[in-house]
């Protein structure tokens, strides 16, 4: 299950800056201007953390955490503080009124991700995982699970490593010895056809639900994850052929 980050945050150039990072980290993410409508998206649909801004209008960030801690549904909400306020002081006064962490501004989004990742590790593990995506695949490493839009995908732990390497690697196209030598292992005594073999069980069960098919076969070289053609299949990215 993907991760739902909430961001709290006046400022619309910072609001963008984080959502493009926490998006491109494999991140579920919504956004609120103010505290109070922070408050209602977290009624509607609460999020598993919020990343919320010190100096809010109307109502601040450290009343919202306040509020949001006094309230049993949502008191254990992972919090990160976001502020210009550099003071030791200030940074106290941030986690004593129940921030989980707290970063100062100006900051590396890099470092912002991560640290929305331990919180989330120590909070609620099971949303703390990587996860991978491409078109409506979603491959999450710490579940181990697969989703083809929203419906879940049995894999075996070969087809799972197999798919693994394919959506590390989108578009790129690998021979059978490189599959082998990277999936199974550069010591498994295993012969070529039977990367054929896996591939073969990966798409049925890919595209059981009767989705598009995303491996692509290049004819006597080998394999890769890719787009088909959108007028085959009504993606708007770019096709590929030779399948």
């Amino acid at each position: 299950m993907t991760a739902r980050v909430l961001i709290v945050e006046d400022e619309p150039a910072v609001r963008r800056l984080l959502a493009y990072n926490l998006e491109a980290a494999g991140f579920e993410v919504a956004a609120a201007r103010d505290g109070e409508e922070a408050l209602l998206q977290i009624e509607e649909l609460p999020p598993d953390l919020l990343i919320l801004d010190w100096m809010l209008p109307g109502l601040s960030g450290i009343e919202l955490c306040r509020r949001l801690r006094r309230r049993p549904a949502t008191a254990g909400l992972p919090v990160i503080m976001l502020t210009a306020r550099v003071e030791e002081s200030d940074r106290l006064r941030g986690l004593e009124t129940g921030a989980d962490d707290y970063v100062t501004k100006p900051f590396s989004p890099a470092e912002l991700v991560a640290r929305v990742r331990a919180v989330l590790r120590r909070a609620r593990p099971a949303m703390a995982g990587e996860l991978l995506t491409f078109a409506d695949l979603r491959l999450d490493l710490l579940a181990h699970r697969v989703y083809r839009g929203h419906r879940e995908v049995a894999l075996s732990p070969t087809e799972f490593r197999l798919l693994r390497h394919l959506m590390e690697n989108p578009h790129r196209v690998f021979g059978r010895g490189q599959l082998l030598d990277r999936v199974w292992g550069l010591d498994a005594e295993v012969e070529l056809r039977t990367v054929d073999a896996t591939i073969r069980r990966l798409r049925r069960a890919l595209n059981a639900g009767g989705e598009p098919d995303l491996v692509r076969t290049v004819r006597g070289t080998g394999y890769a994850l890719d787009l088909p053609e959108p007028e085959a299949a009504g993606f708007s990215a770019p096709g590929s052929a030779g399948r």
